[in-house]
């Protein structure tokens, strides 16, 4: 007997299927009684026998295994969301994290950094990369803009920028918390063995004997929130509280939004920002 939710999978597979174009896949066969492909075409584009397919969509072929899942997202056209509700569906759980590299951020996502006018903002990939700013990140943390690429990212920074080095109160704890958030935010987005991390962790270990020495300790530690109190050469010393967010639907993309800790950090902030403007 069939469960309910290999009944639910079952009901999924039959919506997304019937909502294909026959034609825009070069199948033909003049009118058909019922809208979308049929189940061997499915089958045929997925590359899983029409059989095992039907009992599927009937709700009785039991648990696929995720390289079923795979072909048949593929077969259907599936969105991300879609392929990962289909997962969801058949084995209870979200797909393995797949790591694409990114070149940017888009441009709704940055209108959403602008919006945060007091607020120094970025978005980070798994590999610490910053690839997106507000004007507050630029005029308090680092001006990005006036970096190469490949100078964006925040380990890069850390460990080979003296000027960063001295700008950032307890450097040694911050750098250790960094690199264990590194760590996890890799494994999460599904890059530990990329070749981009591991050409990054390469490099780090080679020029920075700290870096080497903390990546060997294996710690892993969540972003998060927190305080952090960075030295501006206008301002002096500013304590900022930090927020860490996921970017919903994008494992490899992270937010931090910084917010000044008293109102004694906001007044310097907004001063900073207003002679920023003259």
């Amino acid at each position: 007997m069939a469960s309910e939710a290999h009944k639910q999978l079952g009901t999924y597979l039959r919506d997304r299927r019937t909502r294909l174009d026959p034609a825009a896949f070069g199948f033909g066969g003049g009118r058909r009684r019922t809208p979308g492909l049929r189940r061997e075409e499915v089958a045929s584009r997925a590359n899983i026998s029409a059989t095992w397919y039907t009992w599927l969509e009937q709700g009785r072929g039991g648990a696929p295994s995720a390289d079923v899942l795979d072909r048949i997202a593929k077969g259907l056209m599936l969105t991300e969301p879609e392929r990962e509700h289909l997962y969801m569906l058949g084995l209870g759980r979200l797909p393995e994290a797949r790591y694409r590299p990114v070149d940017g951020i888009t441009p709704r996502l940055q209108r959403v950094l602008d919006a945060m006018a007091l607020s120094p903002a970025i978005i980070k990939t798994a590999t610490w990369e910053v690839v997106g700013w507000n004007r507050a990140a630029a005029v308090l943390l680092t001006d990005y803009a006036k970096l190469p690429r490949e100078g964006r990212n925040i380990l890069r920074l850390m460990f080979g920028s003296d000027h960063v080095r001295r700008r950032n109160e307890d450097w040694n704890s911050i750098a250790r918390f960094v690199v264990g958030a590194f760590r996890a935010d890799v494994a999460r987005a599904g890059a530990s063995t990329s070749a981009e991390v591991t050409k990054l962790v390469a490099e780090l270990c080679e020029t920075s004997p700290e870096f080497e020495a903390l990546w060997q300790d294996n710690d892993v530690v969540a972003h998060g929130e927190g305080v952090k109190r960075i030295h501006h050469p206008d301002a002096g010393w500013l304590a900022l509280e930090f927020s860490s967010f996921a970017v919903e639907g994008r494992p490899d993309l992270g937010m931090i939004i910084y917010n000044p800790a008293s109102p004694e950090d906001a007044g310097k902030l907004r001063a900073l920002l207003g002679h920023d403007e003259a």
